[in-house]
């Protein structure tokens, strides 16, 4: 298979698919292709008919795009991974969840973009985006009590990735957040497949200027 995505230090979208694959050593060859370029969206179109990524173009060719659709074709490639909880009603909440990660956050994603290499304690804490933190401690703390840990339906899963990407906005913006999320958040940092995503995001050097607060 091959997973089309773009930068490491940018791309929340890509991180997901890449991320699960990488967690359950499933084999992919890898696209990179850098936002914002003069050739970005015909790179990009040369895959996915979206003109978006991530994009997983599986063996037989066939082109799945959106990180969710991705995760679900995953999910039935590869049943003898746990890509959603088994419990099914687990399945069903984690699938919730993730829906609403998928949908939701918009002001979060517009105050703290992610920016894997950025440093910047404090920047972007907007009421709404605050707003959308809590929400997202509160998905956490339910979620892990509700199953004991130690991701938030025991095991890694679909909806661990999904909100992967939120775990790095929360490392580099560092809003307030409750001791069970903070600690969520720094299992989630320390997992193999996220942080190969993190130290390969730190050694680019390309630059996405209105991704830079």
């Amino acid at each position: 298979m091959r997973l089309v995505i773009a930068d490491k230090n940018y791309s929340s979208w890509s991180m997901r698919p890449w991320v699960l694959l990488t967690h359950f050593d499933i084999p992919f060859d890898e696209t990179l292709i850098e936002l914002d370029e003069p050739g970005t969206k015909a790179a990009i179109l040369a895959h996915s008919a979206s003109g978006k990524v991530p994009c997983l173009v599986t063996d037989d060719g066939l082109a799945v795009w959106d990180s969710l659709a991705i995760a679900e074709t995953i999910a039935e490639l590869y049943p003898q991974h746990a890509v959603w909880p088994r419990d099914a009603k687990a399945r069903a909440r984690a699938r919730s969840v993730s829906a609403e990660m998928h949908s939701g956050f918009g002001a979060l994603r517009n105050a703290m973009p992610m920016n894997i290499r950025a440093s910047k304690p404090g920047a972007g804490a907007t009421p709404d985006a605050l707003a959308d933190i809590s929400r997202i401690d509160e998905i956490w703390r339910d979620c892990l009590a509700a199953c004991g840990g130690p991701f938030l339906f025991g095991e890694f899963s679909a909806a661990d990735a999904m909100y992967a990407p939120v775990v790095m906005r929360f490392n580099s913006y560092r809003p307030g957040l409750s001791d069970e999320a903070s600690a969520y958040a720094e299992r989630v940092s320390a997992l193999p497949a996220v942080a190969a995503w993190i130290d390969a995001a730190r050694r680019e050097t390309h630059v996405v200027p209105h991704d830079e607060i």
